[in-house]
């Protein structure tokens, strides 16, 4: 088999050619600014991402819109039949109602002082439930004590409280605050309870098998597992800890959203009335969203 030898001449030789690049004319100090096509691709890319957000944000707008515009025509036309919107305010009127007590001190400070109260009383309600359902749930003979007792006070509702709350409480603030914590307690109790019993024996078994010792357990294994029932149930007491809090105030308070929207009702002034449910509500959802964003915190697992 031959060898071929490839030789090179003088003539085959390459020279080196310099490359330029283009020279762009941009003020000194300033970016080059984004081109078109770059941001459109991160626009897609944000919008693909992000896709059951906006739908959920946009059905959520319309839904909203909907009620308001059926709010509008039922108070507009005054509508009679069988449910009365005739002394029902519209919402330009409430709107005017809102426009008023952002300039008034007093407003805000109902608004403060009912935020104070269920932060104290959903607080305590939280560091019981929360210690005493993992308790209940790990030793049967602490869930046979308390359990009959929780299970008897836990369908008396916040307003029959109030009574036995002011006799049992030197001040009308520590009652009510005592009735917030009564109706955050019991969810939270429960839905504690209920993320106990369905932790798997297995891990418990392996851990116990592993050498780990009974706090150990409760830490590595039980509150993990429960927690998603926690959030749940804290979740919940929130809810039921405002409906508390507000019936509360109607009766036996002299301040606080509740005691405004009942004054209201007393001074026939609809467009306050209107007013402090919508604030009543709008708190309870910030209430709710905070827990909720907190729990996802806490449980990146847990995220869907």
């Amino acid at each position: 088999m031959e060898r071929v030898v490839l030789k090179m001449t003088e003539e085959d030789t390459v020279e080196p050619v310099e490359f330029q690049a283009p020279q762009v004319n941009t003020p000194v100090g300033k970016p080059i600014p984004a081109q078109p096509v770059s941001l459109l691709i991160l626009a897609g890319r944000w919008l693909s991402l992000h896709r059951a957000e906006l739908r959920t944000f946009a059905i959520g707008a319309v839904s909203l819109c909907l009620f308001l515009l059926s709010w509008h025509l039922l108070t507009k036309y005054r509508v009679n039949v069988h449910v009365r919107f005739v002394n029902v305010p519209s919402p330009s009127l409430v709107f005017e109602s809102f426009t008023k007590a952002m300039h008034d001190i007093k407003f805000f400070h109902h608004v403060t002082l009912s935020c104070r109260r269920i932060l104290i009383g959903f607080s305590i309600a939280a560091v019981i439930a929360v210690p005493l359902g993992l308790i209940m749930g790990r030793f049967r003979f602490a869930r046979d004590v308390i359990f009959p007792v929780s299970e008897i006070m836990r369908p008396i509702p916040a307003i029959a409280w109030v009574p036995m709350s002011i006799m049992l409480w030197p001040s009308n603030e520590e009652s009510i605050v005592f009735i917030t914590f009564l109706g955050s307690f019991f969810p939270i109790l429960l839905n504690t309870l209920h993320g106990m019993a369905t932790v798997d024996p297995v891990l418990v078994r392996a851990s116990q098998c592993l050498g780990a010792k009974e706090f150990s357990i409760f830490r590595e294994v039980y509150f993990p597992a429960a927690l998603p029932n926690i959030f749940t149930g804290l979740t919940v007491g929130m809810g039921v800890a405002w409906v508390s809090l507000i019936a509360a105030e109607m009766i036996s308070g002299q301040f606080g959203i509740g005691y405004f929207t009942w004054e209201a009702y007393s001074l026939v002034q609809y467009p306050d009335i209107a007013l402090g449910m919508i604030s009543i509500g709008v708190l309870g959802l910030a209430s709710s969203a905070t827990i909720r964003g907190l729990g996802r915190l806490i449980m990146p697992w847990s995220r869907g």
